[in-house]
């Protein structure tokens, strides 16, 4: 096979991913968990052509040329090149059906599907740990997004990352959740996720902290899950939210993704949870907010959403598959 097709979800962290023990194979300083979301998409194919004289990438139709862009999928690919133990370029072709470097986890499911696509393109037959490591190569959030469901990311011990890796808890029929994403703006937020790691790690006081509650987090949202305890879930990820940001807003200079409209959806979601909706918030490195209810609240919560003043959309997701091949035939 030369070429290959894949499918991936983005993924949001209930427990966060916030930093990083080794930069170049992205290895986490901590643990995390998250659930795959169906409703958003990457759909990427790769090609090996050995008439190619480098690496051709488009992303939603248009041909990267920004070298750092260019730069990141080129390096992943040289990976898979090394362990195929063939040197041919490739025409990686991949499309969004949401937003790009917005903050809603577009890196995961790229390089998920990347990663699935690739190997398959190249006739590796890889394990879903070894897909994991190898998407964590190119965004640690991608390891997670190979598989569908629930899903938690080892911390790992070695140095050269082999057992950091993510593994499935529940898959998507486990719990019948939406998670609904309140659009707060448009285009790119302005400090990248890796970015914005690395500056946490190097400045804010409260980085340690962070990192030192992330095993006890992760307990409890496993609990939660299999329990389907929904209140429980909630504490755990506003909690891992909440704190994940202060330690990135006490960074020097303090690091703040939020907009007045994040700010607004906090208090909309504290608000009618109080006044018994069962609901739940939890935002990523990015302005928008993440929502959960059970499905049968999906209506209401979506209501609550839009009436909130500077709320742009409200894309409507569920508990969604891993990463998987495309049969173009069909």
């Amino acid at each position: 096979m030369t070429k290959a097709t894949a499918l991936a979800h983005p993924n949001i962290a209930l427990v966060k991913y916030w930093g990083k023990r080794d930069q170049r194979l992205n290895l986490p300083a901590s643990a995390s968990l998250s659930l795959t979301l169906a409703g958003m998409e990457t759909r990427t194919s790769v090609e090996f052509d050995e008439a190619l004289e480098g690496d051709l990438v488009e992303l939603n139709g248009v041909l990267l040329t920004h070298a750092h862009n260019l730069q990141r999928v080129t390096a992943f690919l040289d990976r898979v090149r090394e362990m195929s133990g063939r040197r041919r370029f490739a025409r990686v072709q991949t499309h969004n059906n949401f937003p790009t470097s917005a903050g809603l986890a577009s890196s995961a499911s790229a390089f998920a599907a990347l990663a699935l696509a690739a190997s398959a393109a190249a006739d590796l037959e890889l394990s879903a740990s070894e897909l994991s490591v190898l998407a964590r190569l190119g965004s640690g959030s991608a390891a997670r997004s190979i598989f569908g469901g629930f899903a938690e990311m080892k911390v790992g011990h070695r140095p050269d990352g082999q057992d950091s890796f993510a593994v499935g808890l529940a898959d998507e029929a486990h719990w019948d959740l939406r998670c609904l994403v309140a659009i707060t703006a448009h285009g790119e937020k302005a400090i990248g996720s890796t970015d914005g790691m690395l500056q946490t790690m190097s400045s804010s006081p409260y980085y340690d902290p962070w990192i030192a509650h992330v095993p006890g987090d992760i307990e409890a949202a496993r609990q939660a899950i299999a329990a389907r305890d929904f209140e429980a879930l909630g504490v755990v990820a506003e909690r891992s939210c909440l704190r994940m940001h202060a330690s990135a807003l006490a960074a020097d200079p303090g690091i703040l993704y939020w907009n007045p409209t994040t700010v607004r959806l906090i208090h909309g979601v504290r608000l009618a949870r109080a006044q018994g909706l069962p609901v739940f918030f939890t935002i990523d490195a990015g302005p928008h907010v993440k929502v959960f209810c059970p499905a049968n609240e999906r209506a209401a919560c979506e209501t609550i959403l839009r009436d909130v003043e500077g709320v742009l959309d409200v894309l409507s997701t569920r508990p969604g598959p891993g990463a998987h091949l495309l049969d173009e035939r069909l």
